[in-house]
């Protein structure tokens, strides 16, 4: 990495539920345009872009860049499940500093349909046999309950006979989500709850009730990454820059016959070992972190992947979570945007959302979400089937 990636524009347009949003290509096309004018370029600027997107047709990206400009560059499409956006930004950045490339557009949309997530093709074999096949060895299928909320509630399950914790636990991570999604316009939920209420409503699978689980939505979001030399040609305020970024896919040893670790097979195991990447890249580790946006589609997500980042020590999180460390005051501010959990998870955009946050966060116009003191950012983007993409941020 001898060249840094920085970030030059982003942009974002509210998550919306599904049934409400502009078709597909609209989203993006306006995500598009704010990342473009945020940099203070043009499209004619960019010279290869990135498109990530999970429900929509092969060259939806073209589809939707069409809109913008046609110049004849390269566009790339991009599906690797909840991580799909990550992914795009992870290429976008490799072409930044292997010299590829000195402006690359990372762009991330989906356009959902109401419900839980499930099975979309049923006349072939599932992409994620690996982990419901090992899920089925480990715990009951429960007619009735979402896949991904057995997938992640069985992950919580797994953790409490660990470490013995309170449901109530779980729901904590909620009640913080929506206190930080009030001071986010972008958020879809930004009214409070209590604990109460979170433990009240509906019970899904495990420890996780229905606001212990992110929702379906709509939406788009975009970065510009450019060279050091790119920005100081221009003249452009690329004040952000990618310090480590790593992508970490499963191992083997998570669907061996012995493990029984719902935990490593919604993707533990690989982000300890893509945030061990990122901090030998940087070389620094969590202590100097002060912000987080991670990959909260589930509370029991948040909190297993506090303890994978190594935010705190193994069999810590109930600590780390009841004394605030968390949240503004304590040790680090995740989720300052709300997180998944309250503005909502259009998979192909949700993690060109979380770069958008911790760019505005690094560049300190964050406004009423503002992490004082900000220095490095960490985020953590999760896509089961399975690709995790860490990546650390800081000022230039």
């Amino acid at each position: 990495m001898s060249i840094k990636a920085r970030i030059a524009g982003v942009g974002m347009i509210p998550f919306v539920k599904p049934g409400t949003s502009e078709p597909w290509d609209v989203m993006a096309e306006q995500a598009t345009r704010l990342a473009l004018r945020d940099a203070g370029i043009e499209y004619s600027d960019v010279q290869q872009a990135y498109a990530g997107f999970v429900y929509a047709d092969s060259t939806a990206g073209q589809g939707a860049l069409y809109r913008v400009g046609m110049t004849g560059i390269p566009i790339v499409n991009v599906n690797n499940n909840c991580s799909t956006g990550s992914t795009a930004l992870y290429l976008a950045r490799q072409m930044i500093e292997t010299g590829a490339a000195d402006c690359v557009l990372a762009l991330g949309f989906e356009q959902m349909v109401p419900g839980a997530l499930g099975m979309v093709f049923h006349d072939r074999k599932r992409a994620l046999d690996f982990h419901l096949t090992k899920m089925d060895e480990i715990q009951t299928w429960e007619e009735g309950a979402p896949m991904a909320a057995q997938q992640f509630g069985g992950a919580g399950l797994d953790y409490q006979q660990r470490y013995g914790i309170a449901d109530e636990v779980f729901g904590l991570i909620s009640v913080k989500a929506r206190h930080h999604a009030a001071n986010n316009p972008l958020a879809l939920f930004r009214d409070p709850v209590t604990i109460e209420e979170v433990m009240g409503s509906k019970h899904l699978y495990g420890p996780i009730t229905r606001l212990q689980a992110c929702p379906p939505t709509c939406g788009a979001a975009a970065a510009v990454l450019v060279s050091p030399r790119f920005a100081a040609q221009r003249g452009l305020d690329a004040s952000v820059e990618i310090v480590g970024q790593a992508m970490a896919t499963d191992f083997a040893s998570t669907f061996e016959d012995d493990t029984r670790s719902m935990m490593s097979v919604v993707g533990y195991d690989m982000t300890k070992d893509a945030a061990r990447q990122v901090y030998e890249q940087a070389g620094f580790g969590p202590d100097d972190i002060q912000a987080v946006e991670l990959h909260d589609c589930f509370s029991a997500n948040e909190l297993i992947t506090y303890e994978s980042l190594g935010l705190c020590a193994e069999g810590g999180a109930e600590r780390y979570i009841r004394d605030g460390q968390n949240s503004y005051g304590g040790q680090h501010v995740t989720n300052p945007s709300g997180g998944l959990l309250s503005k909502g998870h259009p998979l192909g955009a949700t993690g060109l959302a979380q770069c958008y946050e911790l760019t505005h966060q690094l560049r300190g116009t964050a406004e009423r979400r503002q992490v004082e003191g900000i220095r490095h950012a960490l985020q953590h983007n999760l896509g089961l089937g399975g690709a995790v993409v860490v990546t650390m941020y800081g000022r230039a």
